[in-house]
């Protein structure tokens, strides 16, 4: 059940209903767009934007960024029709709004399957309700399609009644229990938009404190905020650096034979060198990415 290792440094929320929008996203530096039919979309638009979706999709064009659908919930006139028409397309992941159990992803899961969604396609999970986090676990671990979450701490702080401060303390351990559920079941997880997008230095703080805490990620509302959220979860050209020395002794070691690696003093063990691969690997598709 474990997600796919990728750059998700920063993930774009579009609205389905804007084609501009979508045909603006295949040449933004995001390394993932969420394209979206819920809280972006009125009601009116709720198809067009669907049909939108669909056919930008068939046309392609999107690189390598990881591209999700938001549905509208199940519990709405549209969630059913979006699953459906999300599951015939090529996109990496269903995303669905206030997930508060495991049903619920059992229960697309069951639609996706049946309409014939390729077999890489995940479900990932907005977690922004209180139900959401006390059961956190429950949905980490509900099918093996799960693919991660993603925060959705503007909707969370409406029903916690707490406030926006700039250090989340009201928010930590929310934060912190789906963090929690997420790495339990080898999931990503993306942190929650920050809103102001005047407040620049509000935006490097709270990308900062997501790496630090163990995001993979931001979501982000605007493009002029991908390339702060890009610099800030990419892997520091030191980390880089540390993990390929730590991925050469182990090679030099398993040649002469040794069973103990180490390096600067420091004894490496298995998980070390599993980490620093894993982290290289990620560094490699990043500058590839980059590149494009």
């Amino acid at each position: 059940m474990a997600a796919i290792a990728r750059p998700r440094r920063s993930v774009l929320y579009m609205p389905g209903s804007n084609a501009r929008a979508l045909e603006k996203g295949r040449s933004l530096p995001a390394d993932g767009l969420i394209l979206d039919l819920e809280d972006a979309v009125a009601p009116d638009a709720k198809d067009v934007a669907r049909d939108q979706i669909v056919a930008a999709l068939a046309e392609g064009g999107y690189g390598k960024r990881e591209i999700q659908i938001r549905a509208n919930g199940l519990n709405t006139p549209w969630g059913y029709a979006d699953i459906v028409a999300a599951a015939k397309t090529s996109a990496d992941a269903i995303l669905l709004p206030k997930v508060e159990s495991a049903d619920t992803v059992r229960q697309v899961a069951t639609i996706m399957e049946a309409q014939g969604a390729h077999a890489d396609m995940r479900i990932w999970c907005m977690m922004e309700t209180p139900l959401a986090m006390l059961d956190a676990r429950e949905i980490a671990g509900a099918h093996p399609r799960l693919g991660g979450f993603v925060m959705g701490t503007s909707d969370l702080a409406k029903d916690l009644n707490c406030a926006h401060t700039p250090d989340r303390l009201p928010m930590m351990t929310s934060l912190g229990l789906c963090l929690l559920a997420a790495r339990a079941y080898g999931l990503a997880i993306l942190d929650g938009v920050h809103l102001d997008l005047s407040d620049d230095d509000g935006f490097a703080a709270s990308c900062k404190q997501g790496r630090e805490m163990g995001f993979d990620g931001k979501t982000l509302i605007h493009p002029k905020t991908i390339a702060a959220a890009n610099t800030a979860f990419a892997p520091a050209e030191s980390e880089i650096a540390w993990a390929r020395k730590i991925i050469a002794a182990h090679e030099e070691a398993a040649q002469e034979g040794k069973g103990v690696v180490v390096v600067d003093g420091k004894l490496i063990e298995n998980l070390h060198v599993v980490s620093a691969k894993r982290l290289v690997a990620m560094a490699d598709q990043i500058a590839e990415m980059d590149a494009v």
